[in-house]
């Protein structure tokens, strides 16, 4: 259950961006842009005892790659679960979650297996599997390079950053030096003006 505090500081929040025109109600939600009325709606959120629930971490990679891998590379229904097919119908195998998980079998005509099997063909211009970051569809190639000169290398100090002669379409670089750009820790404000001393604030 949500805690007083954390209640109270969620309703401020939201109560300061209202105030500020910060929240957006459109169509059926325009009633909330009264303060009374997003405050009712608010009480009324935290009457019911919201509970978060988080399965258990996977075990390791391998696991992980394995559950990943049923959705991802696989088609709607798998080979061993197609036990028959005598020129009309099919047979095969499925899970009833809703009674007992229990596996049972179904047999339907060819034509309407087909039917059932082509809504799990993705439309023109959708991915199964959609890459961000260093595997971009974009920049994968570039990017994929740099990365492996840096992991080559070992960890790369500043002098082997400074030193990179990077395609500047090939990942970011800093605007003043030029210099290949990495994650560094996050710093305080004070951290941050100790270290950048030449830091033009205009």
């Amino acid at each position: 259950m949500l805690s007083v505090v954390f209640r109270a500081k969620f309703v401020k929040g939201l109560r300061t961006l209202h105030r500020k025109g910060k929240l957006s109600f459109p169509d059926h939600t325009a009633e909330l842009r009264n303060p009374k009325r997003l405050a009712t709606f608010l009480d009324k959120q935290f009457e019911k005892d919201w509970i978060v629930y988080a399965k258990p971490a996977f075990g390791g990679p391998a696991q992980v790659l394995r559950y990943l891998g049923r959705y991802t590379h696989r088609v709607a229904i798998s080979h061993h679960r197609l036990l028959s097919f005598d020129g009309e119908h099919v047979t095969f195998r499925w899970r009833d979650y809703a009674h007992g998980n229990k596996q049972k079998e179904m047999t339907l005509t060819a034509l309407e297996f087909l039917r059932r099997l082509s809504h799990h063909i993705l439309p023109r211009g959708f991915v199964r599997i959609r890459h961000f970051g260093f595997l971009t569809n974009t920049r994968r190639s570039a990017l994929l390079t740099v990365a492996r000169q840096l992991i080559a290398s070992g960890r790369p100090s500043v002098a082997v950053c400074s030193a990179a002669v990077v395609d500047p379409d090939a990942t970011w670089q800093c605007p003043r030096c030029h210099s290949l750009m990495r994650i560094g820790p996050n710093l305080s404000a004070l951290q941050l003006r100790s270290r950048c001393h030449s830091f033009d604030s205009s």
